[in-house]
């Protein structure tokens, strides 16, 4: 494991410098890495829940940070990744697949209590599976055998992507800057999608009525001027000439909704890398 306070320093200037268009995303993360990292007995996991449509940087933010708190990142042994189409595939294996998770939970970290435990496409989840993990993430002292309050949790979700958007392009159309959108705008809508939902894995789920989530953590959709940032480092990233014209081509290759304005990336910046290889 890194050192806490130089990790947070280089993860504060790597979100500052390679994530694009994403304030709310910078302000939520740090602060919750931050309280974490520098209180020595925590009394509960860090709890994040990563929430936006395709492409806006979810997962790379989960990748950055892996990376800060563990040397390897994502191969690193203490770093759990855990997707429902690989790992929970079948809704008739519900119960079996709960004992697994809580015996993998339970044994990882007894194993080592800071550990990360990553949930992908939370939308795609059995309902009713997750709460399985419940005890592991409250402020009791002792679960199992094991103390496990230095663990991170992170749920990765598009639902709630398409009302962040709505969000977002409301605001807009009444000239509210993207710096200026607060957590407290998009909290409602995301609460709806997400939490309200009975096709999400989060649907009826006590780790809400529990209130175990310390961080709801919106990504907004991304503007033609992002996607042309998301061109350039990836043609600096594989060393290759960063030309102007080739930079707005493949930013302009990309679909905009909605129709009349053609305000956001409908795929963030997915499909950037993919295309670039079409002009070279």
């Amino acid at each position: 494991l890194r050192a806490g306070h130089a990790g947070s320093c280089s993860l504060e200037f790597d979100l500052a410098t390679s994530l694009v268009g994403q304030p709310l995303v910078r302000q939520q993360v740090m602060k919750g890495v931050r309280e974490f990292l520098e209180n020595p007995n925590p009394v509960k996991p860090l709890v994040m829940s990563f929430h936006g449509s395709t492409g806006t940087g979810k997962t790379y933010v989960s990748s950055m940070l892996v990376r800060y708190l563990f040397q390897s990142g994502l191969q690193s042994p203490y770093v759990h990744h855990f997707s429902p189409i690989v790992h929970f595939p079948h809704a008739e294996q519900i119960e079996q697949y709960k004992e697994s998770l809580k015996r993998w939970i339970q044994g990882n970290l007894t194993n080592c209590g800071r550990s990360a435990f990553l949930f992908d496409e939370m939308d795609k989840m059995h309902p009713g599976l997750i709460d399985v993990i419940i005890p592991f993430l409250g402020p009791s002292w002792v679960v199992y055998g094991t103390n496990y309050r230095k663990a991170i949790f992170i749920f990765i979700s598009n639902a709630g992507g398409e009302q962040i958007n709505n969000v977002t392009l409301a605001l807009w159309r009444a000239r509210k800057d993207r710096e200026e959108i607060s957590l407290q705008d998009l909290e409602p809508a995301i609460s709806k999608a997400v939490f309200e939902n009975p096709q999400s894995g989060f649907w009826k789920s006590g780790i809400i009525n529990e209130h175990l989530i310390d961080f709801v953590v919106p990504f907004l959709p991304l503007k033609h001027h992002h996607v042309k940032q998301c061109v350039v480092s990836e043609l600096v990233q594989q060393g290759l000439e960063v030309r102007p014209g080739v930079v707005q081509e493949v930013a302009d290759s990309i679909p905009y909704f909605p129709e009349e304005e053609k305000l956001f990336s409908s795929t963030g910046c997915k499909t950037v890398a993919s295309r670039i290889s079409f002009f070279f």
